[in-house]
């Protein structure tokens, strides 16, 4: 990608925190723009350590809100680590994406969500629910865990789609106006 001006990454900036914004109001529902976030972020930042700090502060300040407007826990355990850990992950996945197009930004959010998938359930079934007790732990227990968050994983791969969709495609429209007139 070329040198990334200021309005670029204003721009970006702004998408990014509105998306972040969106956690809170599309709660309970699981309409999550955090994935999206992070592949959108890892792609499209040049600088790394930006890339990595807007998801993780957004990820952060979402969590606040749920626990200062008393929506949902914001802050709950060990496993919540894990979870910025692969908000982290991702963004570092999304660095390889090196022509952003429609079918990498489908791939990779498909990809993302699937790693995701996984590795929260697994995250829970290791760290939370011996506290929480929510499954048996056993090997039952395990696939139960998996099992059950089929629901919620049918609507984080639209989420994740359509946040990455809307990114992607907000920040390369606002970037294709910002070369217009820059040119003019």
């Amino acid at each position: 990608m070329q040198k990334q001006n200021t309005f670029s990454i204003i721009a970006a900036v702004l998408l990014v925190v509105l998306a972040a914004v969106s956690r809170v109001i599309m709660y309970p529902h699981n309409f999550s723009p955090m994935v999206g976030m992070a592949i959108f972020a890892g792609a499209t930042f040049q600088n790394k350590k930006l890339a990595f700090a807007l998801p993780l502060f957004s990820m952060f300040l979402s969590d606040v809100l749920f626990e200062v407007f008393h929506i949902a826990q914001g802050f709950w355990g060990w496993g919540q680590l894990v979870g910025y850990g692969i908000f982290a992950l991702l963004t570092v996945i999304a660095f390889t994406m090196k022509k952003i197009n429609v079918v990498n930004v489908i791939g990779y959010s498909l990809g993302s969500s699937v790693l995701f998938f996984i590795l929260s359930n697994l995250s829970f079934f290791l760290i939370d629910n011996p506290v929480y007790h929510t499954y048996t732990q056993d090997f039952s227990g395990f696939i139960n865990c998996y099992v059950l968050a089929l629901p919620f994983f049918k609507t984080s791969v639209v989420a994740d789609l359509v946040y990455s969709g809307v990114l992607f495609g907000a920040y390369y429209l606002l970037s294709q106006t910002a070369m217009k007139k820059s040119i003019a």
